[in-house]
């Protein structure tokens, strides 16, 4: 929400819709995301927003969740 020059951007907005959230409070929630990108936070974003729901959650305020399209094979077709 501010600026940085040019090619340098480093705010991140990520939303992570996972059964594994269930019965974790919020902070757990950041925590165990933070800890998989621990390295990249220290050295290459700096800002990271983190929204993290359980499907039901997901469901419960914004309805059905978009699917990630099929894979197309890529390189290895």
């Amino acid at each position: 929400m501010h600026n940085v020059p040019e090619g340098s951007e480093s705010h991140f907005k990520v939303v992570i819709v996972t059964p594994e959230f269930a019965g974790e409070r919020l902070i757990n929630r950041h925590r165990a995301v933070n800890a998989v990108l621990k390295d990249e936070l220290q050295n290459d974003i700096h800002a990271l927003a983190l929204h993290t729901y359980t499907e039901s959650e997901w469901q419960k305020l914004f309805g059905e969740f978009p699917r990630s399209p099929n894979c197309l094979g890529g390189s290895k077709s």
